[in-house]
Formats: C-alpha cells, structure tokens, sequence
C-alpha cells in the first residue's frame, strides 16, 4: 500500500472506494490533479485540473447547515446562502470561499431527469 492516490484531498486505499461526480482525484507522484464528471453520453471521464482548482469542491444544498451531494456537513455557512445555492469549498481549510446563487441564466450540468 504505498498511498499515492487522494480523493479529495484524503489519501484513499481501498481500491473499491467510490469516487463520484465532481470528486478531486490527486496523484502525488506525478503531481496530477482530475475531477471526476460525465461526458455527453452519461459516463464518468476524468478532467484534468490546476493545482489551485484542486483545493476547493462544489457542492449544492440548504440552510442552516449545509449538507452537500457528497456527503460533507458545513455549520454556520454565510446567511445570504439560500437553498439551492451552489457553494465553493476549500478542502484544505474547510471553509466556504465563494457561492452563486440559483438564478435565472445560470450555466449548470444536468446529470439525469425525464426530459434528458
């Protein structure tokens, strides 16, 4: 086990874990960085991304504590943060960055719905 791989931003030994969409998949050997999405037939494909864009995850959910699409628990996030907004989170520090409100004229990925 010599833990080379890290899935956002934790060191992942079991070679069955579960990375998901959107999921920051590090190399620490080669220095690589990919985030996981679907291409335009529904399948996962890796992304390749900066280092700078590695440290920070989006996640999309309510108030008043955040639950993201993967699982994470953010308490006492910014109270301008309404349900359906997206957030940006730092993974090292674990704090909200940024967000973008739900909003008519947003650009966002659909992953599955009737009308797909």
């Amino acid at each position: 086990m010599q833990r080379l791989v890290k899935v956002d931003n934790k060191v992942r030994t079991d070679i069955t874990y579960p990375a998901g969409f959107m999921d920051v998949i590090s190399i620490e050997r080669t220095g690589e960085n990919f985030r996981l999405v679907y291409d335009t037939k529904g399948r996962f494909t890796v992304h390749r991304i900066t280092a700078e864009e590695a440290k920070v995850a989006l996640g999309a959910r309510g108030i008043p504590f955040i639950v993201t699409h993967d699982g994470r628990t953010i308490r006492y996030p910014d109270p301008l943060i309404k349900v359906n907004d997206t957030v940006k989170f730092d993974l090292e520090t674990g704090k909200i960055t940024d967000f973008v409100k739900f909003e008519t004229g947003n650009v966002a990925m659909a992953t599955g719905g009737r009308n797909m």
